[in-house]
């Protein structure tokens, strides 16, 4: 059975809630109530204000999580010592791109393979897919590969909503999703709207969080849409 412990959370916010609000409640049940330090990894900011970043996420979880700033000269003597790694929201191709250089990719995957919890949100949670093929945001930086931690062999996309404004002609959502599901037929999409999560732990992977997520795949070139309520069980697809 694999050890690994897996919050992906789709974002930090749901609806009017507070910074993290919903999200603490699934941290919690993750890590327990004992003390423990988290290397906090604020590379999706763009601004690169990675004090400030620390500084509001550290405000909003429980005082017995003490978060370490990851930065790029620093980045890996922190993740090798954390009890755990968070990895928090922005831009993921600048958070990947970033990952890659500070040469810390390996050596979080390889942690977390053995049993160090791993908590990631939008961005943070976009990269424990196969890719970043599915991610929403601009490729502002070029990362060198679009592979990532590859804790699933799936793909994720955060903040899923799929809304027709009128007069807009643009694509959708799933029309997006779609266009990468015909170039790899043979991939799933778990669509993640704002308050749902995906929790791996004791070898089973289920929809945690309130709302309702999807499992998107291609069948016969068209797009084929599942509901995932909270608490469906998507072990099989590990």
């Amino acid at each position: 059975m694999s050890n690994k412990r897996i919050l992906a959370l789709s974002s930090s916010r749901a609806g009017q809630s507070g910074y993290l609000e919903t999200a603490v409640p699934l941290i919690n049940d993750l890590l327990g109530n004992q003390s423990c330090t988290v290397a906090f990894i604020p590379f999706a900011a763009v601004d690169g204000d990675y004090a400030a970043y620390t500084e509001k996420v550290q405000a909003a979880l429980p005082a017995a999580y003490q978060l370490l700033t990851v930065t790029q000269s620093h980045a890996a003597a922190i993740v090798k010592e954390a009890d755990v790694i968070m990895v928090g929201g922005g831009n993921t191709f600048k958070l990947l791109h970033d990952l890659y250089t500070t040469h810390v990719l390996d050596l979080i995957r390889d942690k977390v393979n053995a049993g160090t919890p791993y908590i990631g949100w939008s961005a943070g949670a976009n990269i424990t897919g196969a890719t970043i093929s599915t991610t929403n945001d601009m490729p502002i930086i070029n990362p060198g590969s679009f592979a990532a931690l590859r804790f699933f062999s799936f793909q994720i996309n955060p903040h899923y909503q799929q809304i027709q404004v009128a007069g807009f002609h643009g694509e959708t959502r799933d029309q997006r999703l779609t266009e990468f599901l015909l170039l790899h037929p043979a991939a799933h999409v778990i669509a993640l709207p704002e308050g749902t999560a995906l929790r791996l732990a004791n070898g089973r992977l289920l929809v945690a969080g309130q709302g309702e997520a999807a499992l998107l795949s291609n069948r016969d070139n068209s797009l084929v849409k599942t509901a995932l309520p909270a608490g469906a069980d998507l072990s099989y697809l590990l």
